[in-house]
């Protein structure tokens, strides 16, 4: 056996410790908003995960570290790893941001395991974000124990405390002198066994169980049989594989899915933390908007076309704003760093992310609200405000991230000053958001995505010039499915680090303000032209005549701004998908792809294929309520 490799999982999306955190009242806890479980404080004034990646760099038989969580929070582990020393490329993103579409422990094992080819390896899968002992654990001890019984895999596992009840834990029953599991309970009454040995998500596994995966999952669909307990039960119980139990000092807390109550608990009995004070919160309100994908007629919006785009609830920008004695505009701690860990840190970031962040957006937004709201006579009260944000939307991967930061703040806006419809119609708010943008920010954009962020849901857009100068704003509606109709499965494939996203405006914008290129003139009508028919489609639930629409909308679009202006990468997207008989288009302006599931494509496969390329693969939840996103805190 030699040396190991270890597999972190953090992609729990800790929705129960989440709420908690932000429905408290005491003020103390703000920083953490936001914060995955992994990262929240530790002992010693270290994360969690600080403190796991610290036991795991001390033992050398550990050969490589590889940490695999979900979309909303991978911007945080991103920012982490920076930070930290811990490789970019070996964060692993399995493309969630819902509880609902987690692929549990066992599919994210998968995922890696599969991705990163380590079929015939052994490996060491760690619950990240875990609270333990550091002074009471050496990983190097579970890697010689394992040594002494290289038939099968390891469990460590701990003696409960007094105060553990076992219908809190899986618990093992070993055998006292050959240390082999007998048996695996899932959190069972004290009368169903006399064993006190508490299971963690810490295992060692071999080559020949990490292969029992893909079967299992295959197997067993529902996200209640993709824990980690119940494939241990299902290799233990009914495989009969051999698996050792390695009993340590230390003791394990915050498994699963915890309260804030839980985790204040163990934190002061970890580091005797002071026990906490309290204020009074002032009112205000959370908005949202989510992101969108381009289902036909992209990128005619700019060119006086017409088009058909959906919000998603996959990604999405909240933007809070609260009462407070002067105007504050809070910096987003990931995307818009004052802090680094070191010179080195800085320089990655900013060669990767640039130097625009979000703060850019909430102070444009603030002069444009003032600037509509003095124009057209509206008064606003003295009251002053604290504005932040957070978003999961991906950067620079086409799907609106910017306009939804945008959108948000001004509907957060909006219902701080209670502004009502009447006074800013829903009609104007995307050129106002697109000002925000194209005439302060120079930011090249159309009203495409403002107008889907605005109005939410699947929505028909006319930007026709005769329509737009006689109302000063498009033709608008919300597109309503017949009764009992679905729509098709659609999925979006992108780059978690996009390189090569092309120069997608290329100058097909100055040839068409001059007038004289028949080709863009002609590409641009036969855009406003297919979404007409998609939208006949869609009235019909003609799902293939729709996914032929969106193959000819991307053949155009590859006509009109070529290979180069496109991108390799982005170009090699759509080929994979068309490949497994997807319809397959640009949803934004590059750097990830929309595609519609034909009853042809093999998901499955599919998925594997992108993933192999390292694109990130997620089932696309359409976000249909067109009632505005916002909620009282």
């Amino acid at each position: 056996m030699g040396p190991v490799t270890c597999i972190l999982l953090v992609a729990g999306h800790a929705s129960r410790l989440a709420f908690d955190v932000q429905k408290d009242v005491s003020g103390c806890l703000s920083s953490l908003q936001g914060i995955p479980k992994a990262l929240l404080p530790g002992p010693n004034r270290k994360t969690i995960l600080d403190l796991w990646w610290q036991a795991l760099n001390q033992c050398e038989d550990v050969s490589q570290v590889i940490l695999v969580t979900n979309a909303d929070k991978y911007k945080h582990f991103e920012r982490w790893a920076s930070a930290s020393g811990f490789p970019l490329t070996n964060i692993v993103n399995d493309g969630s941001t819902l509880p609902s579409k987690a692929l549990g422990a066992v599919g994210d094992l998968e995922l890696v395991v599969r991705t990163r080819q380590l079929l015939d390896s052994d490996v060491l899968v760690i619950a990240g974000d875990m609270m333990f002992q550091a002074g009471k654990l050496k990983i190097k001890d579970v890697v010689d124990f394992w040594r002494e019984h290289p038939d099968g895999d390891v469990a460590v596992c701990y003696s409960l405390q007094s105060s553990e009840l076992t219908t809190s834990r899986g618990i093992l029953e070993v055998d006292d002198l050959s240390k082999r599991v007998t048996k695996f309970l899932e959190k069972p009454l004290p009368t169903a066994t006399s064993s006190r040995f508490g299971s963690v998500v810490f295992y060692g596994f071999r080559g020949a169980t990490l292969q029992q995966l893909q079967p299992y999952l295959k197997s067993n669909v529902s996200q209640h049989y993709r824990t980690m307990g119940s494939f241990i039960g299902y290799i233990v119980n009914e495989l009969k594989l051999p698996m050792y139990g390695y009993l340590v000092s230390s003791d394990f807390q915050l498994i699963g899915d915890v309260s804030l109550q839980d985790y204040l608990s163990w934190l002061r009995l970890y580091t005797n933390n002071a026990p906490l004070t309290t204020f009074t919160p002032n009112r205000g309100f959370k908005a949202r908007a989510f992101a969108r994908v381009g289902i036909v007629g992209n990128p005619s919006d700019g060119f006086y076309g017409k088009t058909i785009a959906m919000t998603i609830g996959n990604f999405w920008s909240d933007v809070t704003i609260e009462e407070s004695p002067t105007l504050r505009l809070l910096p987003h701690p990931l995307n818009d760093p004052t802090e680094f860990g070191s010179l080195n840190d800085l320089h990655g970031i900013s060669t990767r992310e640039g130097y625009l962040g979000g703060l850019r957006l909430l102070q444009a937004t603030c002069k444009m609200f003032l600037h509509y709201c003095t124009q057209h006579n509206i008064v606003l009260s003295g009251r002053n405000f604290t504005l932040s944000y957070d978003t999961n939307i991906p950067r620079q991967v086409g799907l609106a991230g910017s306009s939804a930061i945008v959108t948000a703040a001004l509907h957060a806006l909006m219902a701080f000053y209670e502004i009502s419809d009447d006074q800013l119609p829903k009609t104007l708010r995307p050129q106002l958001v697109l000002d925000v943008e194209k005439q302060e920010l120079s930011i090249n954009a159309g009203l495409q995505d403002r107008v889907v962020q605005v109005y939410q849901g699947l929505v028909y857009m006319d930007f026709s010039h005769e329509i737009l100068k006689r109302q000063g704003h498009g033709h608008y509606k919300h597109i309503t499915l017949p009764e009992g109709t679905k729509l098709p499965s659609f999925f979006l494939a992108y780059r978690p680090d996009p390189s090569d996203s092309g120069k997608i405006h290329s100058d097909v914008r100055e040839r068409f303000d001059k007038g004289g290129d028949a080709l863009v003139q002609e590409g641009m009508s036969q855009l406003a032209s297919i979404t007409d028919m998609a939208l006949a489609a869609i009235m019909r639930a003609d799902w293939h005549s729709l996914g032929g629409l969106m193959r000819q909308n991307f053949g155009i679009r590859k006509r009109l701004y070529g290979r180069e202006a496109l991108g390799e990468q982005n170009l090699r997207m759509v080929e994979v998908g068309e490949a497994a008989g997807a319809s397959v288009k640009f949803p934004g302006s590059g750097g990830a792809v929309l595609g519609l599931v034909s009853p042809n494509t093999d998901m499955d496969s599919l998925r594997c294929q992108y993933q192999s390329e390292g694109c990130v693969v997620v089932d696309v939840i359409p976000q249909l309520d067109s009632s505005r996103t916002l909620l009282p805190l």
